[in-house]
């Protein structure tokens, strides 16, 4: 599931309730991924213009801790020797510093730049340290007023506080540097501590922030998640009682809306969810069974998650064709509520998709569409994504159906996208891109798209639009991303392609 970037709450948005759903925060861990959050959060709070209006706009605050849970370069560009040309524009510069992860770290590195030295930062990122000495490297931005400022601030931090290692990684405009993404799936173990909300932790206005049992329980849920690696066994929950019955009162009133509100791919794969991996009102289904069931059905698989990632994490995942999802579930005082997404949101809404060729491509291909993007482009397929995957309808015949996971995940939303009262438009990705949508009520706008292969089809020739200097393939062998940017890598996909076209030739011929 993810959350907050430079664009919208992803995947597991919210699952909604008969009533409206409460945009999730940033909570308390780890140490370093949030003080970077509550940092960017004041910044972007002090240069935000004025608020649109609720009912059509996101709220800033998704806007602003993305940054920081996105990785930078996986290479560390070499220190900038020659010094900045005399101008009377200030230049953007970018620092490379080390720390060790630890509560008040990151405070202390911000507050002696903010304090000390009364820099004013405009992008911070972190990556895993790639020395083991030190757990994180962080990537800040600065506009210098020149090469005496950038001196002193190196100096200053090289000998005052926790950072380490402190170099200029670029004094030429870093926002303009290729952000880092996975290449192999174990590449993707790197996301298991860069949660941006939620997870073990609880805002006060959570159902069960006072209880004391449930927030134990979620706990050591979400220990397991952090704990997982690329090739372990997915974690076995033994849910309670209480965790069944709140599973079963949604489960029963979302079900009897399925066979008149959901398209007819989610019907049918509900039913083989139900026949193969334990879907029923008594019982919860295990991430293993799903996941090997998706396996066999698409290539798609889940992975255990401690709480929301950052958008580009999230969607650089669907790539590979992996889910995130989380293990636990709403507070039982509130069975048809939760501010964050759990397995109800994940399992009825998320999950029997991903077992459709044609949806898991088109999830796919977002996914591919991700990989080294802008964070400008980052935003926009987030919210290509909300419109599709969390809340995307789609026609058969003369009726409308839902396939996005925030409406089958929601009681209340699911009767109400087909009331006639919201706005209906055309899936064009483009449009979608840039429309604003509200977080804590039902949407105001839907798109519709005309099938899955439609949409898919779309969506791809929206991606080739977008601005990236390389092309990249997902090689389903060697469950890899390559860069398409060499002769090499160019005559082997020939080679590649030609084989496929040999196979669909034989098999033509063999028709009847």
């Amino acid at each position: 599931m993810f959350a907050r970037s430079t664009a919208p709450l992803f995947c597991a948005a919210a699952a909604r309730s008969t009533a409206t759903a409460l945009a999730p925060r940033p909570l308390a861990a780890p140490a370093a991924a949030t003080a970077a959050q509550r940092w960017l959060a004041t910044a972007a709070a002090a240069k935000a213009p004025a608020a649109p209006k609720p009912a059509a706009a996101a709220p800033k605050d998704l806007k602003s801790a993305a940054v920081a849970a996105s990785a930078a370069s996986t290479n560390a560009p070499p220190p900038v020797t020659s010094p900045i040309t005399s101008s009377c524009e200030p230049k953007r510069t970018t620092l490379l510093f080390s720390i060790e992860d630890g509560v008040g770290t990151l405070d202390e590195v911000l507050r002696i730049l903010a304090t000390d030295l009364g820099i004013s930062l405009t992008r911070i990122e972190s990556r895993p340290s790639k020395t083991k000495e030190w757990d994180y490297d962080f990537f800040v931005d600065f506009d210098a007023a020149d090469q005496a400022q950038i001196d002193r601030v190196v100096a200053h931090l090289s000998t005052t506080g926790p950072a380490r290692v402190v170099r200029v990684a670029s004094n030429t405009g870093a926002t303009d540097a290729m952000p880092w993404f996975p290449r192999k799936l174990t590449d993707l173990d790197s996301f298991s501590s860069k949660v941006l909300s939620f997870g073990a932790e609880l805002d006060a206005d959570h159902p069960g922030f006072t209880d004391a049992a449930y927030r134990e329980r979620r706990a050591r849920i979400t220990a397991n998640a952090a704990a997982y690696r690329t090739g372990m066994p997915l974690p076995h929950v033994e849910y309670t009682t209480d965790e069944v019955k709140t599973w079963g009162l949604v489960y029963d009133q979302l079900t009897a809306l399925y066979a008149t509100h959901a398209c007819r791919e989610h019907q049918y794969i509900f039913r083989l969810l139900e026949k193969n991996c334990g879907y029923a009102r008594d019982n919860i289904p295990q991430q293993a069974d799903i996941s090997k069931f998706l396996k066999e059905c698409t290539g798609f698989t889940i992975r255990p998650v401690m709480g929301l990632l950052s958008s580009r994490d999230f969607l650089n995942a669907l790539a590979f064709r992996v889910f995130y999802g989380t293990q636990y579930i709403r507070h039982h005082s509130k069975p048809y509520y939760t501010p964050e997404p759990d397995i109800c949101h994940e399992l009825l809404g998320h999950v029997p998709l991903f077992a459709d060729p044609d949806f898991a491509e088109f999830s796919q291909q977002i996914g591919m569409a991700s990989i080294g993007a802008s964070d400008a482009d980052i935003k926009k397929l987030a919210t290509v994504y909300w419109f599709t995957v969390e809340y995307g309808m789609c026609k058969e015949g003369d009726a409308l159906k839902a396939y996005g996971a925030g409406l089958l995940s929601s009681i209340g939303e699911l009767e109400y996208c087909v009331s006639g009262k919201p706005e209906l438009r055309p899936f064009d990705p483009a449009r979608a891109a840039v429309t604003e949508y509200p977080i804590c009520e039902f949407q105001p706008v839907y798109y519709v798209a005309e099938s899955f292969r439609d949409a898919k089809d779309k969506v791809r020739e929206y991606a080739a639009g977008l601005k990236r200097p390389f092309s990249v393939r997902y090689n389903a062998v060697t469950e890899t991303i390559e860069v398409l940017d060499t002769k090499e890598k160019l005559v082997r996909l020939a080679q590649s392609l030609r084989s496929e076209l040999y196979t669909l030739s034989d098999a033509l011929e063999k028709l009847p």
